[in-house]
């Protein structure tokens, strides 16, 4: 059970390792995109292409679902993304359980976004989690995680990336460990637990009063979605890269106190921040210096 490319490499590795997939369960077409054209789900295309039966319910807590999962008798259920709750009564369905995918080191960052939310908050390592599913929300007793360290330029697009790999390795390990007996549940400490709320458009503006450090990280992780964005003379831009320049802000947070043809300073709560890659709204993204060249900013100008 997937929908979106996080789940692709788990049904992969599912497919090479001869486990049998007796179905493949994902969310129904939707339009997508600025077309709004219906579009399958990166799991369909790739259940398609691997020659499973899909199902794609509109949801999980019907009886005719249940009985269509009841009726494969299945061992295990295996979730990775997939975007739905699963009630008590289909986790009671499979013989041995159903396992989750998560992409944090449970119990820490529960919830939607954990990839963005280690980025923010200058995690120096995350992972991947496989867990017994419960009705909870990736509250789980865990079975096997793998920790990975984040990349000082770590983008939520790159780490998503690597995560998913992770994952669908960890998932054949969890596998075998079940087949053998030799993986054994263990509780989370909810005492440990953190959330990672689900981000939304709003939620990419930049907050120049906060040290540049954190404003480089909350960058890498808002890119590619939602998006960093700040505003100029009622323009929004989109940010996607910068550095941290180690000298003391002499300006207001969000004021531009130096400019070259190929750079761009902002003060913020502490340090500067030279902005690397820069979009305006409708535009293209582009290099720092290619935008300076058809769009001059001077200094004083206040971004916010």
């Amino acid at each position: 059970m997937g929908t979106p490319d996080f789940a692709v490499p788990s049904l992969k590795a599912l497919h090479n390792s001869g486990h049998e997939v007796a179905l493949v369960v994902t969310q129904p077409d939707r339009p997508r995109g600025r077309g709004q054209k219906i579009l399958f789900s990166p799991m369909k295309e790739a259940a398609l292409e691997l020659g499973y039966d899909i199902l794609q319910p509109l949801s999980v807590r019907t009886p005719e679902f249940y009985e269509k999962a009841a009726a494969l008798s299945p061992d295990i259920f295996v979730v990775v993304a997939f975007g739905h709750i699963l009630p008590k009564e289909v986790l009671s369905i499979p013989k041995k359980g159903a396992i989750n995918l998560h992409a944090s080191l449970l119990p820490k960052y529960r919830g939607p976004a954990p990839i963005q939310w280690a980025i923010i908050n200058m995690e120096k390592e995350t992972g991947v989690t496989a867990m017994l599913m419960d009705e909870g929300l990736d509250t789980g007793d865990i079975l096997l995680s793998a920790k990975t360290d984040i990349y000082s330029k770590e983008t939520s697009s790159s780490l998503h990336d690597r995560l998913s790999r992770i994952a669908g390795d960890l998932l054949i390990l969890t596998l075998s460990g079940i087949c053998t007996n030799s993986v054994k549940p263990v509780s989370q400490d909810n005492s440990l637990s953190t959330y990672a709320p689900l981000l939304k458009k709003k939620d990419g503006l930049i907050d120049w009063s906060k040290p540049a450090e954190e404003i480089e990280a909350f960058i890498r992780g808002m890119t590619p979605w939602p998006g960093a964005f700040t505003f100029i003379g009622g323009r929004r831009l989109k940010i996607f890269a910068s550095d941290v320049v180690f000298i003391d802000s002499k300006g207001d947070p969000g004021t531009v106190t130096g400019e070259t043809r190929d750079k761009l300073y902002i003060a913020t709560g502490k340090y500067l921040l030279s902005i690397k890659e820069i979009q305006e709204e409708s535009g293209k993204r582009l290099s720092i210096k290619d935008y300076l060249r058809g769009c001059g900013v001077s200094r004083g100008t206040i971004l916010c």
